[in-house]
Protein backbone atom coordinates (compact mmCIF):
# COMPACT_ATOMS: atom_id res chain seq x y z
CA UNK A 1 0.00 0.00 0.00
CA UNK A 2 1.44 3.25 -0.92
CA UNK A 3 0.90 6.40 1.39
CA UNK A 4 -0.10 9.79 0.42
CA UNK A 5 0.66 12.81 1.42
CA UNK A 6 -2.24 13.33 3.26
CA UNK A 7 -1.80 10.71 5.36
CA UNK A 8 1.74 10.61 5.65
CA UNK A 9 0.84 14.51 7.41
CA UNK A 10 -1.79 12.86 9.56
CA UNK A 11 0.69 10.74 10.91
CA UNK A 12 3.87 13.35 11.43
CA UNK A 13 1.03 15.48 13.38
CA UNK A 14 0.02 12.77 15.51
CA UNK A 15 4.01 12.35 16.57
CA UNK A 16 4.01 15.83 16.54
CA UNK A 17 1.52 16.21 19.36
CA UNK A 18 2.93 13.27 21.29
CA UNK A 19 6.10 14.38 21.56
CA UNK A 20 4.98 17.61 22.35
CA UNK A 21 2.31 16.24 25.19
CA UNK A 22 5.83 14.01 26.68
CA UNK A 23 8.01 17.12 26.51
CA UNK A 24 5.85 19.42 27.76
CA UNK A 25 4.56 17.28 30.95
CA UNK A 26 7.91 15.43 31.47
CA UNK A 27 10.39 17.96 30.64
CA UNK A 28 9.51 21.40 30.22
CA UNK A 29 7.30 21.64 33.58
CA UNK A 30 10.03 20.05 35.52
CA UNK A 31 13.06 22.49 33.98
CA UNK A 32 11.30 25.83 32.71
CA UNK A 33 14.26 25.78 30.95
CA UNK A 34 14.73 27.94 27.60
CA UNK A 35 15.34 24.82 25.68
CA UNK A 36 12.87 23.08 26.79
CA UNK A 37 10.16 26.06 25.89
CA UNK A 38 11.77 26.62 22.96
CA UNK A 39 11.47 22.69 21.27
CA UNK A 40 7.66 23.19 22.85
CA UNK A 41 6.99 26.16 20.66
CA UNK A 42 8.47 24.65 17.76
CA UNK A 43 6.37 21.64 17.70
CA UNK A 44 3.86 22.95 18.55
CA UNK A 45 3.90 25.35 15.39
CA UNK A 46 4.96 22.16 13.30
CA UNK A 47 1.92 20.46 14.52
CA UNK A 48 -0.16 23.47 13.08
CA UNK A 49 1.73 23.86 9.92
CA UNK A 50 0.60 20.35 9.05
CA UNK A 51 -3.09 20.89 10.00
CA UNK A 52 -3.45 24.14 7.57
CA UNK A 53 -1.29 21.93 4.65
CA UNK A 54 -4.70 19.15 5.31
CA UNK A 55 -6.32 21.91 3.90
CA UNK A 56 -4.53 21.98 0.16
CA UNK A 57 -7.47 21.10 -2.41
CA UNK A 58 -9.96 22.92 -0.47
CA UNK A 59 -11.65 26.46 -0.45
CA UNK A 60 -9.66 27.01 2.33
CA UNK A 61 -5.91 26.38 0.76
CA UNK A 62 -5.64 30.27 -0.28
CA UNK A 63 -5.03 31.25 3.09
CA UNK A 64 -4.04 27.52 5.07
CA UNK A 65 -1.34 26.95 2.55
CA UNK A 66 0.84 30.51 3.25
CA UNK A 67 -0.23 30.05 6.94
CA UNK A 68 1.30 26.47 6.80
CA UNK A 69 4.79 27.58 5.21
CA UNK A 70 4.72 30.46 8.13
CA UNK A 71 4.25 28.08 10.79
CA UNK A 72 6.82 25.81 9.93
CA UNK A 73 9.47 28.41 9.05
CA UNK A 74 8.23 29.61 12.49
CA UNK A 75 9.03 26.27 14.43
CA UNK A 76 12.66 25.88 12.30
CA UNK A 77 13.32 29.98 14.16
CA UNK A 78 12.32 28.42 17.69
CA UNK A 79 14.41 25.84 17.13
CA UNK A 80 17.55 27.96 16.36
CA UNK A 81 16.38 29.90 19.58
CA UNK A 82 16.74 26.59 21.41
CA UNK A 83 19.98 25.69 20.09
CA UNK A 84 21.43 29.13 20.65
CA UNK A 85 20.02 29.65 24.11
CA UNK A 86 22.34 26.19 25.00
CA UNK A 87 25.82 28.37 24.39
CA UNK A 88 24.64 32.02 24.97
CA UNK A 89 21.63 34.40 24.50
CA UNK A 90 18.86 33.94 22.44
CA UNK A 91 18.46 35.91 19.34
CA UNK A 92 16.56 39.11 19.23
CA UNK A 93 12.98 39.27 18.14
CA UNK A 94 13.09 40.61 14.84
CA UNK A 95 15.95 37.79 14.07
CA UNK A 96 13.53 35.08 14.78
CA UNK A 97 10.43 36.85 13.04
CA UNK A 98 11.91 37.89 9.94
CA UNK A 99 12.28 34.32 8.02
CA UNK A 100 8.31 33.55 8.33
CA UNK A 101 7.43 37.58 7.49
CA UNK A 102 9.18 37.46 4.56
CA UNK A 103 7.72 33.78 3.98
CA UNK A 104 4.20 35.22 4.49
CA UNK A 105 4.31 37.76 1.70
CA UNK A 106 6.10 35.97 -0.63
CA UNK A 107 3.67 32.90 0.49
CA UNK A 108 0.43 35.26 -0.19
CA UNK A 109 1.49 36.72 -3.55
CA UNK A 110 2.13 33.75 -5.38
CA UNK A 111 -1.14 32.46 -6.39
CA UNK A 112 -1.82 30.43 -3.15
CA UNK A 113 -5.32 29.65 -4.17
CA UNK A 114 -4.88 27.38 -7.02
CA UNK A 115 -0.37 26.85 -6.13
CA UNK A 116 -0.59 24.48 -3.39
CA UNK A 117 3.87 25.11 -3.47
CA UNK A 118 2.80 28.97 -3.32
CA UNK A 119 6.18 30.70 -1.65
CA UNK A 120 8.08 27.04 -1.97
CA UNK A 121 11.62 28.85 -2.47
CA UNK A 122 11.19 31.27 0.90
CA UNK A 123 9.69 28.35 2.72
CA UNK A 124 12.76 25.96 1.82
CA UNK A 125 15.55 28.39 1.66
CA UNK A 126 14.61 29.44 5.69
CA UNK A 127 14.05 25.86 6.92
CA UNK A 128 17.07 25.15 5.47
CA UNK A 129 19.03 28.16 6.87
CA UNK A 130 16.93 28.72 10.19
CA UNK A 131 17.81 24.55 10.81
CA UNK A 132 21.71 25.17 9.43
CA UNK A 133 21.88 27.79 12.26
CA UNK A 134 20.51 25.51 14.72
CA UNK A 135 23.31 23.01 13.69
CA UNK A 136 25.62 25.46 13.66
CA UNK A 137 25.10 26.13 17.35
CA UNK A 138 25.66 22.65 18.60
CA UNK A 139 28.28 22.26 17.22
CA UNK A 140 29.82 25.50 18.91
CA UNK A 141 28.77 23.83 22.47
CA UNK A 142 32.01 22.54 23.97
CA UNK A 143 32.04 19.01 23.20
CA UNK A 144 31.79 18.18 26.97
CA UNK A 145 28.73 20.03 27.32
CA UNK A 146 26.61 16.79 27.04
CA UNK A 147 26.95 13.19 25.75
CA UNK A 148 24.46 14.04 23.23
CA UNK A 149 24.08 17.13 21.66
CA UNK A 150 26.49 16.10 18.90
CA UNK A 151 23.88 13.85 17.60
CA UNK A 152 21.30 16.34 17.23
CA UNK A 153 23.56 18.56 15.76
CA UNK A 154 24.48 15.69 13.29
CA UNK A 155 20.77 14.96 12.85
CA UNK A 156 19.98 19.31 12.47
CA UNK A 157 22.70 19.24 10.04
CA UNK A 158 21.30 16.10 7.89
CA UNK A 159 18.04 18.07 8.07
CA UNK A 160 18.88 21.60 7.08
CA UNK A 161 21.13 19.95 3.70
CA UNK A 162 17.70 18.06 2.60
CA UNK A 163 15.78 21.02 2.63
CA UNK A 164 18.47 22.72 0.99
CA UNK A 165 18.65 20.31 -1.45
CA UNK A 166 14.71 20.39 -1.70
CA UNK A 167 15.26 24.22 -2.84
CA UNK A 168 17.97 23.69 -5.62
CA UNK A 169 16.31 21.11 -6.96
CA UNK A 170 12.84 22.89 -6.68
CA UNK A 171 14.39 26.29 -8.39
CA UNK A 172 16.08 23.74 -11.42
CA UNK A 173 12.90 21.42 -12.06
CA UNK A 174 10.13 22.97 -10.43
CA UNK A 175 7.44 21.12 -7.72
CA UNK A 176 6.68 18.30 -10.51
CA UNK A 177 10.26 17.37 -12.33
CA UNK A 178 11.35 13.92 -11.35
CA UNK A 179 14.00 14.52 -8.80
CA UNK A 180 12.21 16.55 -6.50
CA UNK A 181 9.34 14.40 -6.36
CA UNK A 182 11.32 11.01 -6.12
CA UNK A 183 14.03 12.56 -3.47
CA UNK A 184 12.43 15.93 -2.16
CA UNK A 185 8.82 15.86 -2.58
CA UNK A 186 6.52 16.17 0.08
CA UNK A 187 6.45 12.51 0.85
CA UNK A 188 10.45 11.89 1.14
CA UNK A 189 10.31 15.66 3.45
CA UNK A 190 7.38 14.50 5.57
CA UNK A 191 8.86 10.69 6.47
CA UNK A 192 12.68 12.50 7.10
CA UNK A 193 11.05 15.56 9.22
CA UNK A 194 9.40 12.06 11.53
CA UNK A 195 12.71 9.93 11.78
CA UNK A 196 14.39 13.58 12.53
CA UNK A 197 12.29 14.57 14.83
CA UNK A 198 11.68 11.33 16.89
CA UNK A 199 15.71 10.98 16.86
CA UNK A 200 15.96 14.65 18.50
CA UNK A 201 13.53 13.32 21.00
CA UNK A 202 16.22 11.39 22.93
CA UNK A 203 17.99 14.53 23.24
CA UNK A 204 15.77 17.04 23.95
CA UNK A 205 15.09 15.88 27.73
CA UNK A 206 18.98 15.53 28.66
CA UNK A 207 20.52 18.84 26.85
CA UNK A 208 17.75 20.40 28.98
CA UNK A 209 18.21 19.29 32.17
CA UNK A 210 21.59 20.09 31.02
CA UNK A 211 20.92 23.46 30.70
CA UNK A 212 19.17 24.02 34.08
CA UNK A 213 21.82 22.21 35.71
CA UNK A 214 24.45 24.95 34.59
CA UNK A 215 21.59 27.94 34.85
CA UNK A 216 21.70 26.61 38.71
CA UNK A 217 25.42 26.63 38.73
CA UNK A 218 25.72 30.20 37.48
CA UNK A 219 22.75 31.46 39.45
CA UNK A 220 25.28 30.24 42.67
CA UNK A 221 28.27 32.17 41.51
CA UNK A 222 26.85 35.39 40.10
CA UNK A 223 25.47 37.88 41.48
CA UNK A 224 22.12 38.50 40.47
CA UNK A 225 22.09 42.67 40.12
CA UNK A 226 25.30 43.07 38.49
CA UNK A 227 25.83 40.30 36.84
CA UNK A 228 29.43 40.29 38.48
CA UNK A 229 31.08 37.16 40.10
CA UNK A 230 29.48 37.05 44.07
CA UNK A 231 31.71 37.04 47.05
CA UNK A 232 32.19 33.65 47.64
CA UNK A 233 32.80 32.71 44.24
CA UNK A 234 34.97 35.46 44.04
CA UNK A 235 37.06 34.33 46.38
CA UNK A 236 37.22 30.80 45.45
CA UNK A 237 38.68 31.79 41.99
CA UNK A 238 41.03 34.56 43.43
CA UNK A 239 42.50 31.75 45.42
CA UNK A 240 42.99 29.23 42.65
CA UNK A 241 44.36 32.07 40.79
CA UNK A 242 46.68 33.19 43.42
CA UNK A 243 48.07 30.29 43.71
CA UNK A 244 49.06 29.73 39.99
CA UNK A 245 51.04 33.15 40.24
CA UNK A 246 52.71 31.72 43.29
CA UNK A 247 54.39 29.31 41.22
CA UNK A 248 55.27 31.13 38.70
CA UNK A 249 56.53 34.18 40.90
CA UNK A 250 54.11 37.03 39.44
CA UNK A 251 52.91 39.74 40.96
CA UNK A 252 49.61 40.72 41.48
CA UNK A 253 47.09 43.80 42.47
CA UNK A 254 43.88 43.88 44.14
CA UNK A 255 41.48 47.00 43.95
CA UNK A 256 38.86 47.39 46.86
CA UNK A 257 36.55 49.80 45.60
CA UNK A 258 33.29 51.53 47.67
CA UNK A 259 30.89 53.65 45.53
CA UNK A 260 30.71 57.06 48.10
CA UNK A 261 27.74 58.10 49.86
CA UNK A 262 25.65 55.42 48.29
CA UNK A 263 23.07 55.54 51.07
CA UNK A 264 22.22 58.85 49.89
CA UNK A 265 21.15 58.25 46.62
CA UNK A 266 18.90 55.34 48.18
CA UNK A 267 17.36 58.07 50.71
CA UNK A 268 16.74 60.73 47.86
CA UNK A 269 16.06 59.05 44.44
CA UNK A 270 15.06 55.40 45.55
CA UNK A 271 16.80 51.88 45.51
CA UNK A 272 15.83 51.61 41.74
CA UNK A 273 18.53 54.45 41.24
CA UNK A 274 20.89 52.61 43.76
CA UNK A 275 20.39 49.82 41.94
CA UNK A 276 21.23 51.74 38.92
CA UNK A 277 24.61 53.48 39.76
CA UNK A 278 25.60 49.77 40.96
CA UNK A 279 24.96 48.26 38.00
CA UNK A 280 26.80 51.44 35.95
CA UNK A 281 29.55 51.14 38.22
CA UNK A 282 29.69 47.19 37.18
CA UNK A 283 29.70 47.94 33.89
CA UNK A 284 32.92 50.42 34.31
CA UNK A 285 34.69 48.10 35.87
CA UNK A 286 33.98 44.85 33.20
CA UNK A 287 34.62 47.83 30.28
CA UNK A 288 37.69 48.52 31.61
CA UNK A 289 40.04 45.86 33.04
CA UNK A 290 41.19 42.96 30.99
CA UNK A 291 38.80 39.34 30.21
CA UNK A 292 41.58 37.52 32.34
CA UNK A 293 41.15 39.38 35.37
CA UNK A 294 38.66 39.02 38.07
CA UNK A 295 35.60 41.20 39.37
CA UNK A 296 33.09 40.78 41.91
CA UNK A 297 30.70 42.33 44.08
CA UNK A 298 31.84 41.83 47.46
CA UNK A 299 29.35 43.25 49.55
CA UNK A 300 26.81 46.09 49.72
CA UNK A 301 28.13 48.87 47.65
CA UNK A 302 31.66 47.48 47.89
CA UNK A 303 33.27 45.87 44.77
CA UNK A 304 36.95 43.78 44.12
CA UNK A 305 38.88 43.57 41.73
CA UNK A 306 41.94 41.06 41.37
CA UNK A 307 44.58 42.22 38.56
CA UNK A 308 47.15 39.13 38.03
CA UNK A 309 50.49 40.65 36.72
CA UNK A 310 49.63 44.04 37.44
CA UNK A 311 51.46 46.84 39.63
CA UNK A 312 50.14 48.92 42.46
CA UNK A 313 50.73 52.28 40.25
CA UNK A 314 49.22 50.49 37.09
CA UNK A 315 46.35 49.60 39.63
CA UNK A 316 46.10 53.10 40.40
CA UNK A 317 45.44 54.43 36.90
CA UNK A 318 43.24 51.36 36.34
CA UNK A 319 40.89 52.64 39.51
CA UNK A 320 41.29 56.46 38.27
CA UNK A 321 39.80 54.75 34.35
CA UNK A 322 37.09 53.48 35.88
CA UNK A 323 36.12 56.25 37.53
CA UNK A 324 36.46 57.85 34.88
CA UNK A 325 34.37 55.78 32.71
CA UNK A 326 31.63 55.67 35.69
CA UNK A 327 31.33 59.56 35.16
CA UNK A 328 31.05 59.25 31.32
CA UNK A 329 27.99 57.17 32.07
CA UNK A 330 24.23 58.20 32.36
CA UNK A 331 21.56 56.80 34.11
CA UNK A 332 17.88 58.28 33.65
CA UNK A 333 17.35 57.53 37.62
CA UNK A 334 19.92 59.44 38.80
CA UNK A 335 21.46 63.51 37.69
CA UNK A 336 24.85 62.54 38.77
CA UNK A 337 26.21 59.08 39.29
CA UNK A 338 28.57 58.89 42.44
CA UNK A 339 31.84 59.06 42.96
CA UNK A 340 34.14 56.18 44.21
CA UNK A 341 36.86 55.17 46.41
CA UNK A 342 39.47 52.64 46.24
CA UNK A 343 42.35 50.96 48.00
CA UNK A 344 44.66 49.57 46.08
CA UNK A 345 47.11 46.19 47.67
CA UNK A 346 49.70 44.58 45.83
CA UNK A 347 52.14 41.63 46.83
CA UNK A 348 55.68 40.82 45.66
CA UNK A 349 56.03 38.00 43.36
CA UNK A 350 56.09 34.58 44.97
CA UNK A 351 54.67 35.76 47.82
CA UNK A 352 50.57 36.07 47.31
CA UNK A 353 48.20 35.61 50.01
CA UNK A 354 44.54 36.59 49.13
CA UNK A 355 43.40 37.44 53.01
CA UNK A 356 46.55 39.93 53.85
CA UNK A 357 46.19 41.21 50.44
CA UNK A 358 42.59 41.98 51.32
CA UNK A 359 43.32 43.49 54.52
CA UNK A 360 45.82 45.70 53.04
CA UNK A 361 43.30 46.93 51.10
CA UNK A 362 40.55 47.55 52.89
CA UNK A 363 42.98 49.64 55.03
CA UNK A 364 44.18 51.29 52.41
CA UNK A 365 39.83 51.92 51.07
CA UNK A 366 39.17 53.41 54.72
CA UNK A 367 42.65 55.75 54.81
CA UNK A 368 40.96 57.34 50.93
CA UNK A 369 37.79 56.99 52.52
CA UNK A 370 39.26 59.61 55.86
CA UNK A 371 41.29 61.71 53.09
CA UNK A 372 37.68 63.08 51.07
CA UNK A 373 37.22 59.84 49.45
CA UNK A 374 36.87 59.93 45.37
CA UNK A 375 40.63 58.66 45.29
CA UNK A 376 42.78 55.92 45.22
CA UNK A 377 45.26 55.04 48.15
CA UNK A 378 47.91 52.54 47.86
CA UNK A 379 48.61 50.08 50.75
CA UNK A 380 51.62 50.06 52.70
CA UNK A 381 52.91 54.35 51.52
CA UNK A 382 49.20 55.42 51.91
CA UNK A 383 50.06 57.76 49.27
CA UNK A 384 46.84 59.66 48.18
CA UNK A 385 45.94 59.85 44.32
CA UNK A 386 43.02 61.18 42.83
CA UNK A 387 41.30 59.09 41.17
Amino acid sequence: MTLDTSTLRVALAAVDLTLLLLFYFITFRRTRSTYSGSWCLALLLFLAGNAAYLMDGTPHQVWANPLGNVFLVAGASSIWAGARSLRTTVPKFWYLAAGPAITAVVSALDQPATNVWSGGPAYLGFMGLLIGLACRELFLLDRHFSRVHRTLAWGSGILAAFYLGRLVAFVIEGPEGDVFLTVFGSVPATVCSAVIMVVASFTMAELSYEQQTQDLRARATVDGLTGLLNRAAFLDLAEDELRRLTRTRTTASLILADLDHFKSINDEYGHSAGDAALQAFAEACTSTVRSTDLVGRYGGEEFIILLPGVTQERAGQIASDISARLQASASPLIPRLPTSSYGIASTAPGRVDLDAMIASADAALYRAKTLGRDRSVLAGSFEEETA
